[in-house]
């Protein structure tokens, strides 16, 4: 009996439209622009599908286009596409015009975030060693229980993007399929292509770029 189970996490979600709809979404490497109103032809293929609801589809609609792949990929020249990759005419500029200047602002607000998040796990790490105390000497004539040390609380751990000569296999990473990094174990590396396993038991192929360590 085919299973009726709803996926509910996005990652798993758009896994399954890459699978579904290879000609229209595009797992690795440069997508192509979506028709406009795809969303409603996608509602309607989908809709004897019990696996996806709409509002699951929708979030995953708009993290695969606002994702940085995507948005490179809307560009002077680019044809749009429907479900089936059957194109549907070019780009306006006005369209162009709004990916260039939404992918320079979501770089810069991600480059931001992480120049933040180094500063401050490295003012935590300067406080935290600040105010350790030294162990107070027990006295002469009678002794005393040392205190306890002060933890230092842990930096916060900060992803960084991976060199390829630096990767080998069975390697840990991070895999960014969106906004949250998902955990795996590189199986093979091909050029600047890496497979990894994610810890969802998934396996996915991706560039170079979408790998974190």
């Amino acid at each position: 009996m085919e299973s009726t189970e709803k996926l509910t996490d996005t990652n798993a979600i758009l896994a399954y439209l890459y699978e579904t709809f290879p000609l229209c979404f595009i797992a690795e490497g440069e997508t192509k622009p979506l028709k406009i109103g795809l969303f409603q032809d996608l509602a309607e293929r989908l809709a004897d599908d019990s696996k996806v609801s709409k509002t699951q589809l929708r979030i995953a609609l708009r993290r695969y286009t606002s994702s940085w792949r995507y948005l490179k990929g809307v560009k002077a020249g680019a044809q749009r596409i429907d479900l089936d990759g059957t194109p549907c005419g070019e780009l306006e500029q006005e369209h162009i015009d709004h990916a260039q200047s939404t992918l320079k602002e979501s770089q810069e607000k991600a480059k931001a975030k992480r120049v933040a998040k180094a500063a401050a796990a490295k003012s935590e790490g300067q406080a935290a060693k600040a105010n350790k105390k030294p162990a107070k000497k027990p006295a002469a004539k009678r002794a005393k229980p040392a205190p306890k040390p002060v933890k230092e609380q842990a930096p916060e751990v900060i992803l960084t993007p991976a060199v390829l000569n630096e990767l080998k296999q069975n390697q840990r990473v991070n895999v960014k399929l969106g906004k949250t990094p998902v955990a795996g174990v590189i199986l093979d590396i091909k050029k600047e292509d890496v497979q990894v396993q994610l810890d969802s038991g998934l396996t996915v192929k991706v560039r170079i770029e979408h790998i974190m360590l």
